[in-house]
């Protein structure tokens, strides 16, 4: 498979499994919950090794400013899936915790979507290197 063809298979995956982590959530669906947590997981790490198999064929750098906006974006939001995937567990301990664990989910959701729209632009942007 192609790194291209990798990550946006993989990136549309990991988006549609965080819907699904996101609906069987507020449906209280723990189980189902956490398996696809962990499946949109997988996802994410497998469209990050794509798209870092897809970052050596451009030259990133000469996408300009954008190129470390988009990496210190990326490297943030994958920190901020941590939250998440930490209060979740606790949430069952301590029910008072759920708004944060949402809060930290929504975080991590909103810097995902800055994340693929900056790497979009920063692809665009940028010179592919001869083969």
């Amino acid at each position: 498979m192609s790194p291209l063809v990798g990550l946006l298979t993989f990136l549309g995956l990991t988006l549609l499994l965080l819907g699904g982590v996101v609906a069987t959530g507020y449906a209280a669906r723990r189980r189902r919950h956490i398996a696809l947590v962990v499946l949109a997981m997988g996802s994410l790490v497998t469209t990050i090794w794509f798209a870092e198999k897809l970052g050596t064929t451009y030259d990133l750098e000469a996408a300009g400013w954008i190129y470390p906006v988009h990496l210190c974006l990326a490297k943030t939001t994958t920190a901020c899936y941590l939250l998440p995937l930490v209060l979740g567990p606790l949430t069952i301990r301590k029910p008072e915790l759920l708004p944060w664990h949402r809060r930290a989910a929504y975080l991590a959701l909103g810097l995902t979507g800055v994340s693929a729209v900056t790497g979009t632009w920063m692809l665009l942007a940028a010179e592919p290197l001869a083969r």
